[in-house]
């Protein structure tokens, strides 16, 4: 894919346990893996948000919050 080996990902994978200690491996790989998941649920979620009321509500439904709150 990039021209990496066997060789070359586990010298990466010595300098990485170097970097972060064997115990805080998973926690690196689980945050990894949850911005993953975050980035790809950005990407497939709609750009905009319909926010329109709906059409056809009638009576107390209509009234505004101003309006309710007067009691009219």
């Amino acid at each position: 894919m990039f021209g990496l080996g066997m060789p070359e990902l586990i010298i990466i994978l010595v300098i990485v346990m170097v970097l972060f200690g064997a115990s805080r491996l998973p926690e690196v790989g689980k945050g990894i893996g949850q911005a993953i998941k975050n980035f790809k649920k950005a990407t497939s979620e709609p750009d905009e948000i319909d926010v329109t009321p709906k059409k056809g509500v009638t009576g107390e439904d209509s009234k505004t919050g101003a309006e309710k709150a007067k009691g009219e």
